[in-house]
């Protein structure tokens, strides 16, 4: 199974509303890059069930997204904040261009 990294991000955005479990388990794959076999053994389940506990996972944090629509968001918001950062460097006046500097990183640190 090919790990797709969009779930790192759903997953920080609605991990909250995950069992302790599936977060758990969630984290160890996908942020801790750990295999289906070093997840189950210490779990006391099977590979299969690490699978299909991450695939039923998967399929929850999707339909959060669909219906919510955070990540998006979040997504989108980085980008602008990026974008204006990067106007902020084609300013001469080096007093405005820091304070843009300044609350744009504040902008990205809420998100």
């Amino acid at each position: 199974m090919a790990k797709d990294l969009k779930f790192v991000m759903l997953l920080d955005c609605y991990g909250d509303l995950l069992t302790g479990h599936q977060r758990n388990v969630m984290e160890l794959y996908y942020c801790e890059d750990l295999s289906l076999a070093e997840i189950s053994v210490p779990l006391g389940i099977t590979r299969q069930a690490v699978m299909s506990l991450i695939r039923r996972t998967e399929g929850i944090l999707q339909d959060y997204e669909d219906k919510l629509g955070f990540a998006l968001r979040l997504e989108k918001l980085r980008e602008c904040f990026g974008n204006i950062a990067a106007y902020a460097e084609k300013i001469n006046d080096k007093k405005l261009r820091d304070l843009i500097h300044r609350e744009t990183g504040r902008g990205m640190e809420l998100i």
